[in-house]
């Protein structure tokens, strides 16, 4: 093609090369090992020197696919697949640094990633400092001498703040700092941080990439030379994504684009349903202009993602009372399915911080998190509002 191809083109037709069966559709690869025609060719390819699968704790056809799609949709120039999306937190941080080392991370990110930067890292020596969003003026004095990494996520999760990837881009090449970006919620359809100065870009497959609710999965893209360093701590750590996990999120890209249009149509247009209902304090969506940072999420996001936040009167007791009314909406801890999800985050995924540090992050008791799948919109809508009028 004479012109770089759209991202829903991409998807769709970036592939590894065939097999010399001549398949239209990618095959899975279910083998732990390769073959080589000779001695040569195997010491070649464990020296690299030439490219090749060697084992799938290395590489595998299947997550090789799905690397060189998502890298395409991210604009980044090398990726990994892992065997879900924490263990591509975890090897985006512990990869790249060493002990003694800091990290600047937002405040506001997901439960388990939370839990790395208090109790995993600091048993090796990686020490942490959150900085709030809403005064960035202030991250200048967090930077320590120490200080070689940001990790940031936005929309953040589930409060759906948002991060300006341009400001903290910019402050990541002042300070000589990796800028790590976990891109889950907006996925490479709706933003890509790599433009706005993202190193690394990590993602939780498991949730829209997927989109239906059926495999683990995590990657990390994101510059070649970083890449590598995390390559070689995942070839010897282990965290390897399966063939058929692979298989599926690579099939999974074909439809990433379509999927994303009908999760934010249907999302924005819930949110303007029930943004004035008397039995909710508040409505947050990036795309509402009542969103604290809607200009900005207009900025850098294509749409405004599949996710909303609903605060119900009545805190905790309401909350519960709430879900155990719906009917069709699922409950669970998982986002980004083709079906709508409720979850509840201040007694599940969000549960292991204090009271204090939930309140820092805007999880208050009665906070909703409402994953719209791609259910008829009345539909969602009318379990929504009917389950708010019996939990009175």
């Amino acid at each position: 093609m004479s012109s770089k191809p759209h991202f829903e083109t991409q998807a769709i037709r970036i592939a590894a090369s065939k097999s010399n069966q001549r398949e239209h559709s990618a095959p899975i690869y279910l083998s732990s090992s390769f073959t080589f025609d000779n001695a040569e060719e195997a010491r070649q390819m464990f020296a690299e020197e030439i490219p090749g699968n060697i084992y799938s704790r290395y590489a595998n056809p299947n997550s090789t696919d799905l690397i060189l799609k998502v890298c395409a949709a991210e604009g980044t120039e090398d990726g990994l697949a892992t065997a879900s999306g924490m263990a591509a937190m975890f090897g985006s941080i512990a990869a790249l640094l060493q002990q003694g080392d800091h990290i600047l991370a937002s405040r506001s990110l997901f439960g388990s990633t939370h839990q790395l930067l208090t109790r995993v890292f600091p048993k090796w020596g990686i020490t942490s400092t959150y900085g709030d969003i809403s005064d960035i003026s202030n991250w200048e004095k967090l930077v320590q001498p120490n200080t070689k990494m940001i990790f940031i996520e936005t929309p953040s999760n589930p409060g759906l703040e948002i991060i300006d990837l341009e400001w903290v881009g910019k402050f990541a090449a002042a300070h000589n700092l990796i800028l790590v970006v976990d891109n889950c919620f907006a996925t490479p359809y709706l933003q890509q941080p790599a433009k706005w100065g993202a190193h690394i870009v990590t993602h939780s497959a498991t949730k829209y990439i997927d989109g239906q609710g059926r495999v683990l999965g995590g990657l990390i893209l994101g510059k070649a030379d970083l890449i590598k360093e995390v390559q070689f701590f995942n070839r010897h750590t282990g965290p390897s994504l399966s063939p058929f996990n692979a298989w599926i999120l690579a099939k999974s890209m074909e439809t990433l684009a379509v999927r994303m249009d009908r999760h934010c149509e249907s999302a924005l247009n819930i949110a303007q349903y029930f943004e004035n209902s008397q039995d909710l304090d508040f409505v947050k969506y990036p795309f509402l202009p009542s969103h604290p940072q809607y200009d900005l999420a207009k900025k850098q996001m294509k749409l405004g993602g599949g996710i909303i936040t609903l605060t119900l009167k009545g805190g905790i007791a309401r909350a519960q009372r709430f879900i155990d009314q719906l009917e069709m909406i699922s409950v669970t801890a998982n986002l980004g399915d083709s079906r709508s999800i409720i979850t509840h985050p201040a007694s599940t995924t969000h549960s292991k911080l204090t009271e204090e540090e939930r309140a820092k992050v805007g999880i208050s008791d009665g906070l909703i998190r409402l994953s719209v799948g791609l259910e008829h919109v009345d539909d969602i809508k009318l379990d929504v509002e009917r389950a708010l009028a019996l939990s009175r």
